[in-house]
């Protein structure tokens, strides 16, 4: 267990690092979003590969959002073979375009981009075609790890160059955290976990938001609960308009 209590009491680090230093990143991402689903506007998430995790995770998701729609593109999940595939197809120049021209950006909408180096250039093909179709941009990255690397796109800029909100998840360069005895290579990555809890803080205050201004709040429930099924059919009617993967 000396291994694993070292991994949670680093994770419990990187949480109140967080929570001390991010708060207004926090605000600020969630003041996008909100003013975005006033507007009616569409809400977005993307990531590759590992990235993408986060995607899934505020996807059709129990206690999530229902108006947050999920990027995905098949070369760029973690079932595809051979799974190495997924890293040539991160830095093939054009296909974030592909991705973003076929997804239904307008202005106003919001992209939540999920990139830890924040250099690869899917993403930043992706995210420079969001923009100039006027959406604003909600960036989860690690900036000292990005900061230290240089940018695979032919700009030069990396995720945290292009976004509106910059959110540091206080990860490890590399990602991985822990440097055991006798091994040169560190083990335990962190931002899935850190980023899971990004996202998650971010669902609440703002659901937090619109309740407390008075707004219908599509949250929802677990498909396994008794009428939770029923439930959740009423959401997706009503919101069908923002809502762009059933």
């Amino acid at each position: 267990m000396k291994g694993a209590r070292a991994y949670f009491d680093h994770i419990e680090k990187l949480l109140k690092e967080f929570i001390e230093q991010e708060a207004s990143a926090i605000d600020a991402a969630v003041d996008l979003l909100y003013q975005a689903t006033l507007n009616k506007n569409n809400l977005f998430v993307f990531g590759a590969s590992h990235a993408g995790i986060l995607s899934q995770e505020l996807a059709y998701r129990a206690g999530g959002l229902a108006t947050i729609n999920p990027i995905f593109d098949s070369d760029l999940m973690l079932d595809t073979r051979p799974i190495t595939y997924t890293s040539q197809m991160e830095r093939l120049e054009g296909f974030g375009r592909l991705i973003a021209e076929n997804t239904p950006f307008k202005r106003g909408d919001v992209l939540l981009a999920h990139s830890v180096s924040g250099r690869n250039t899917v993403m930043i093909d992706l995210v420079q075609t969001a923009r100039e179709k006027g959406v604003k941009i909600i960036g989860i990255t690690n900036l000292d790890y990005s900061k230290n690397v240089d940018s695979r796109h032919p700009s030069g800029k990396r995720l945290f160059e292009l976004s509106d909100v910059v959110i540091d998840n206080h990860g490890d360069k590399g990602d991985a955290a822990l440097k055991l005895e006798g091994m040169e290579q560190k083990v335990g990555p962190t931002s899935t976990v850190i980023g899971a809890a990004i996202v998650n803080s971010i669902t609440v205050e703002l659901s937090r938001r619109l309740l407390e201004d008075g707004h219908d709040v599509p949250i929802l429930y677990s498909a396994n609960l008794d009428g939770g099924y029923e439930h959740n059919q009423k959401i997706f009617n009503k919101f069908k308009d923002n809502i762009f993967y059933l």
